[in-house]
């Protein structure tokens, strides 16, 4: 609880991806305000979703703001499948691997964390200290009645999570591990930080709008008795062609697991979702709205409600002027 007045509530923020300045913004309009570097709230706190960096102009605003509140106890934070990338990205892989580097230096991999890293290349020493932050999120937080995860709440595979690293935290042995396809941690990784994907037909892929060419799709875990593709979807690209009524075998099902509506309230990012912030069940939130591609910067203001309202959403539209790089004064704060 916070001394200076009884604890509120939690703002949860979703994936930031370099928007610092909307960022900074969007806290200000939420009524937080900068003493001694840092964001407060006299009675509330934020809970960041993840995916602080990569893609946008102010990486390294977005990490400042995230960790300082995070040291000064005014935030928490779990980990987001771009800090994990980071981690892996920039980790030598130890002898016997087989490859340099825990995550591959491949030109798709090259080109999502180019970036931030082209934004922290004066600033080594920053950089260093941003990934030994990383190490250190969790990839899950049950608190005061509410549950965040990066992209999917699987109960078994948190369970499992929780008996191995009691912190939900990585340490170097389950980090190298989350990294050999077929491994337990890889699977945990995977799922709570990317969701459930399906691997679309051979010779069928999906060219979205970020650039990318992808061979499956994100599904959600909310659907009771899903019969079909579009029953699970959970992504902006449409599915080519008549996809979406393709039924599901039961292979493809067992790949699914389900957040069910006596579960408590679940916070997630990841999803790239459009539009007005909608609720896509009365205990789920999604709080990722493309923010970077000049969506919305989307938070939730939770005070404790077992079932959740639409009408506490709290977003702003990132502009156009937020692609332009920052000047020294907006990275460095008072």
């Amino acid at each position: 609880m916070n001394k200076r007045a009884r604890l509120e509530g939690y703002d949860l923020i979703g994936d930031v991806h370099g928007c610092g300045a909307t960022l900074a913004a969007l806290l200000e309009k939420l009524g937080y305000h900068q003493r001694g570097g840092v964001y407060r709230h006299p009675r509330r706190k934020v809970i960041f979703l993840g995916d602080l960096v990569d893609r946008g102009p102010r990486v390294r605003l977005a990490v400042q703001i995230a960790y300082r509140m995070v040291e000064a106890g005014e935030a928490h934070i779990v980990m987001g499948n771009h800090e994990y990338n980071a981690l892996t990205y920039c980790q030598p892989a130890p002898s016997g691997l087989g490859r340099d580097w825990l995550r591959e230096h491949s030109p798709r991999n090259n080109r999502i964390i180019r970036e931030t890293l082209e934004q922290y290349r004066d600033h080594p020493q920053e950089w260093e200290e941003a990934l030994a932050w990383f190490r250190e999120m969790p990839l899950c937080l049950e608190l005061d009645g509410l549950r965040v995860v990066h992209a999917c709440w699987d109960q078994t595979l948190i369970d499992e999570l929780y008996r191995r690293r009691p912190d939900a935290r990585l340490d170097q042995a389950f980090l190298v591990e989350s990294t050999a396809p077929g491994t337990r941690a890889f699977k945990i990784l995977d799922r709570l930080t990317r969701g459930t994907q399906m691997p679309l037909p051979l010779g069928v892929a999906i060219h979205s709008g970020d650039g990318f060419t992808r061979r499956s799709f994100r599904t959600h875990f909310w659907a009771r008795s899903p019969q079909t593709w579009g029953d699970v979807v959970f992504q902006p690209d449409n599915l080519p062609g008549d996809l979406e009524q393709r039924p599901l075998t039961e292979e493809e099902r067992s790949r699914l697991c389900h957040y069910g509506l006596d579960e408590p309230p679940l916070f997630i990012g990841h999803y790239w979702c459009e539009g007005i912030p909608a609720l896509p069940t009365a205990n789920i939130a999604c709080l990722d709205y493309s923010a970077v591609k000049f969506g919305r910067l989307v938070a939730y203001r939770w005070s404790g409600e077992s079932r959740l309202n639409a009408d506490h959403f709290v977003w702003l539209r990132v502009p156009r002027e937020e692609q332009v790089r920052p000047q020294p004064w907006e990275i460095d704060l008072d």
